[in-house]
């Protein structure tokens, strides 16, 4: 079967990338001439979830395992990776960004123009991440020098008069592009950058196409990030009933079917196999690009568009970032009415709710230094695109620092450096900016805690906080200010309303505080016996 026309482009066609993945040959499903597929095809019986006669043998229910994949030419190094919302990158304070095990550190320029810099000093490296925007340049804050849009050291206040700036100080510099709200930034410093891969998405240039987007950090690797988003069986067992559409008793076995397959990526759809079985299509792209999407006519003949992306990055191993972004052509009236803080609140505990799966699969991946295909079990019905992913990862993983693949795996030559209280957040427990890390009382770092992993990358969520906790302490002076009335007061009818108004007050002061524990405390699974 053909891949729907309506699937969305990841990029803007090109004829030296885009246009070449998009024409080639459509790859039916991976079990396509394979002993036992087409016996599965036939007894398998569409929208009922069971067989036709007598149970499914092992072979037939198992990914059965595949020759190994051709190594195919990839350099990390030869992409754009995602690194910040656009809206959320600060006026006034520099952005310690990693991708693999590269330090780089992102500012707006005098001009209010994004740049990007390796995160040292070529003084005695120290994070310019540390420093601060004078002027509209970058200072290092452990002797003041200054760099410029180029990278060049500008100022170096220890020089006597007159004396010359070294050309060795400058700081080396990446190109970065803003498109459609996000900031991308190229990681090679052999070729320029290549703007036939930068990411395009279709849907959010439709007419009428609004979104919901978020920032989260997260303490595993990006590939098994990747995975749990490309994994649709998790859903109504992970997240049973938490949201409004995710119950145990829907989880079923699905039906993929792969229809591309390249060096970038691959793509195809998938659906449940009991009705209604609504027809999805997935798409992933490198490096570290997901996009599920469907389509459907609404009752008025209006053609609707429905779109989950996630913009993931490495940072380091065991560690990643994503953007998340939620977007449709359709919004209900009471959807319009909620807060964003409130979506934002609800995408971070679905990510809560399979952290602590995905923790243990990191720790478990990594000690045991072995291929996935040795240590999953995957169902044709269930982990198809999981399954995709890993033998991606073997054709082009050799490019990469690291990577865990199907059949080959290889892990990074130094170990992590574990930053158990990073400077960047603890030094900086007076400032309020993201790039410090925090407000208030809230200053340790932790990379399970939400607000850490959420808030301080959201302007948002920050001042929603920052709002509650004034609302909530102005409700509480007005409330021991009405209780004190209440005592002064002589007449009984002036004693009932200090003491109703004391009630109404200390109800707002609570509710304040419930919101503050809805947006900032982390979600806990309550088990239960069924």
């Amino acid at each position: 079967m053909a891949l729907p026309s309506c699937l969305p482009s990841l990029q803007k066609p090109s004829p030296r990338v885009s246009s070449a993945f998009l024409r080639r040959p459509l790859l039916v499903a991976s079990t396509k001439g394979k002993p036992g597929a087409a016996t599965s095809r036939r007894r398998w019986r569409r929208g009922t979830g069971s067989v036709a006669a007598g149970p499914m043998s092992a072979e037939e229910v198992l990914l059965r395992p595949e020759e190994e994949e051709v190594k195919e030419e990839y350099d990390w190094r030869e992409e754009w990776y995602p690194l910040y919302l656009t809206a959320e990158v600060p006026e006034d304070a520099p952005l310690a960004h990693t991708v693999f095990d590269e330090k780089i550190v992102l500012f707006r320029d005098g001009n209010g123009v994004i740049r990007c810099f390796q995160d040292r000093c070529p003084h005695r490296l120290a994070k310019l991440s540390e420093g601060q925007l004078v002027d509209g340049r970058l200072e290092c804050l452990y002797h003041g020098w200054q760099f410029g849009d180029d990278g060049k050291c500008l100022k170096i206040p220890q020089l006597p008069d007159g004396a010359r700036i070294p050309r060795s100080a400058c700081v080396r510099t990446y190109e970065t592009r803003d498109s459609q709200g996000v900031v991308w930034v190229w990681m090679s410093d052999k070729n320029p950058p290549d703007e036939n891969k930068l990411p395009w998405f279709e849907h959010y240039a439709r007419p009428g196409f609004q979104d919901v987007s978020t920032i989260h950090e997260l303490p595993y690797d990006h590939s098994i990030l990747l995975e749990n988003f490309m994994d649709p069986a998790h859903v109504p067992i992970s997240h049973d009933r938490t949201d409004f559409y995710s119950k145990r008793e829907d989880a079923q076995a699905l039906l993929f079917e792969v229809t591309k397959r390249s060096g970038r990526g691959f793509a195809g759809s998938w659906s449940k196999s009991k009705p209604p079985a609504l027809t999805n299509l997935l798409r992933f792209e490198a490096p570290c690009i997901l996009q599920n999407s469907n389509e459907y006519i609404d009752k008025d003949g209006t053609k609707q568009y429905v779109s989950a992306l996630f913009l993931c990055r490495p940072t380091g191993q065991g560690k990643s970032m994503v953007i998340i972004r939620f977007g449709s052509t359709l919004r209900s009236p009471i959807v319009r009415l909620l807060p964003t803080w409130f979506f934002h609140q609800n995408i971070c505990k679905v990510l809560e709710q399979d952290m602590g799966f995905l923790s243990s699969q990191n720790e478990i991946l990594w000690k045991e230094k072995a291929p996935t295909g040795r240590l999953y079990i995957n169902l044709k019905s269930c982990d198809t695109w999981v399954a995709e992913y890993r033998r991606w990862k073997d054709k082009v993983g050799h490019g990469m620092p690291y990577f865990f693949g199907h059949n080959s795996c290889s892990l990074a030559e130094d170990p992590a450096v574990v930053e158990h209280a990073p400077a960047g957040l603890t030094a900086g427990i007076s400032s309020s900016m993201p790039a410090k890390g925090a407000t208030g009382d809230i200053h340790a770092p932790n990379p399970i805690n939400r607000y850490f992993r959420h808030i301080i990358h959201c302007k948002e969520c920050r001042s929603a906080v920052k709002s509650f906790q004034v609302w909530r302490n102005t409700f509480v002076f007005m409330a021991f200010t009405s209780i004190s009335m209440a005592i002064l007061a002589s007449r009984r009818q002036w004693k009932a309303f200090f003491l109703v108004s004391a009630a109404f007050c200390m109800a707002g002061a609570h509710a304040c505080s419930s919101a503050l524990s809805l947006i900032k405390t982390n979600f806990i699974r309550g088990h239960r016996r069924l």
